[in-house]
């Protein structure tokens, strides 16, 4: 294919529009957001005739797809029955000072972000944690900024956190149990960090909350139905055990312990389903469809050679998480991880990958989904917090974080 000139630019047009639409969150003058851009790059691939519909089918790498879908459902069901909001206001009632509360918000939000999704975490989370702040007259910014940090650092610390280290374990073919023992150290690390660096600001009381906040906080809380919320926690623990102590595939595993709470007397699957993060998964099969098309010219292994040549080995642990880094900041962690997968080699690149593009995701608001729900949840309580506001913690949790990272790559 890599002879069929015409093709060939026709790929790498549409490669670099999708790419752009990734940069720029979308494309100018068009309402499309990254999964529009990226269907309507997949579909553009099929339509030229690239490839047919089929072989687009067969790009998508069906593992990962049903992991993640299978993981939403799950999370899904622990919304409904209403853990998060539960967990949230308990740990708000806690008789702690500020800096023993900030410590507690870390260690759970990072704690449910390696077993669930670190978007749905914070999601659900941040317009409860936003109240209970105000209520208790600390300043709500550096508990949300924290919430944010944490669940992208603890989301780190498995094959399953977030939707970018699935797709590395599914496609190198990570042991879960191998992983979790290489990232538990520099996540560790990286949370006291972070608690540090948020923790000492707090010791002066913040202002109490305007009547016009309180109003806005008036949100529904969503009552916790111990049943449903013992499924799901049955279900994701008896998960991890099976990815740490079996061979069964994670994919088989994951996709019967969602059809297991789909068969519920109290949640209708139509609510269930509402709640899965569709966008994304459409947004990882465009991508892999995009991708696959400028494999198949032969252009991906010539970029590869030419840096190689240049002294940049993407084999070599020091050029990936230079590449890893860049790239995470610049199209976003998981379209990243997409472009880099093809030339991660050795043992230490699936660990490599999956630490720095989700460590990288500190760094500014849309490095990471789960830094937009935050900032978005905080603008509907009356509470902004813009770029500036992030970056002053963003910055440095990253730099942090990922010298942390560094080292303990290091020693691999």
């Amino acid at each position: 294919m890599s002879e069929f000139h015409p093709q060939t630019a026709i790929v790498l047009a549409v490669f670099f529009i999708v790419y752009l639409g990734m940069i720029l969150g979308g494309l100018p003058r068009l309402h499309l957001d990254r999964t529009g851009v990226a269907l309507l790059g997949a579909i553009a691939i099929v339509g030229f005739e690239v490839m047919t519909p089929e072989q687009a089918a067969q790009s998508i790498h069906l593992p990962t797809i049903l992991l993640l879908f299978s993981f939403m459902v799950i999370s899904a069901q622990m919304r409904l029955g209403g853990f998060y909001d539960a967990v949230t206001r308990r740990i708000a009632a806690l008789p702690l000072g500020s800096m023993g509360l900030m410590g507690v918000i870390i260690a759970v939000s990072a704690l449910l972000s390696a077993v669930f999704s670190n978007d749905i975490v914070c999601l659900a989370m941040a317009p409860v944690l936003a109240e209970v702040c105000l209520r208790r007259r600390v300043d709500p910014i550096p508990f949300l900024l924290g919430l944010a940090c944490a669940s992208n650092i603890g989301s780190a610390a498995t094959l399953i956190g977030n939707p970018q280290n699935m797709l590395i374990g599914e496609v190198l073919r990570l042991p879960f149990a191998a992983y979790l023992w290489q990232a538990l150290p520099p996540v560790a690390a990286g949370l006291l960090a972070l608690w540090a660096l948020l923790a000492w600001p707090l010791r002066r009381p913040a202002a109490p909350a305007s009547p016009a906040q309180l109003q806005a906080l008036q949100t529904e809380a969503t009552p916790l139905d111990r049943w449903q919320t013992a499924k799901g926690l049955i279900v994701a623990l008896a998960l991890v055990a099976i990815f740490l102590f079996t061979d069964w595939p994670r994919d088989v595993a994951a996709l019967v312990g969602a059809g297991l709470l789909l068969l519920s007397q109290r949640f209708h699957s139509s609510k269930v389903m509402g709640l899965i993060d569709w966008e994304l998964l459409i947004l990882f099969m465009g991508l892999f469809v995009v991708n696959h098309a400028l494999e198949l010219t032969g252009l991906t292994q010539q970029a590869v050679a030419w840096l190689a040549a240049q002294g940049i080995d993407l084999s070599q642990p020091l050029a990936l998480f230079i590449a890893t880094l860049g790239l995470s900041n610049l199209v976003s962690n998981v379209p990243a991880v997409m472009l880099l997968l093809p030339a991660a080699e050795g043992a230490h690149a699936g660990a490599t990958l999956a630490l720095v593009s989700t460590m990288a995701g500190n760094l500014l608001i849309v490095g990471s989904i789960a830094n937009i729900i935050v900032v978005d949840a905080a603008r509907r309580c009356g509470i902004e917090i813009d770029w500036r506001r992030h970056a002053r913690t963003g910055v440095p949790v990253t730099v942090l974080t990922l010298a942390i990272t560094a080292l303990w790559v290091a020693r691999l």
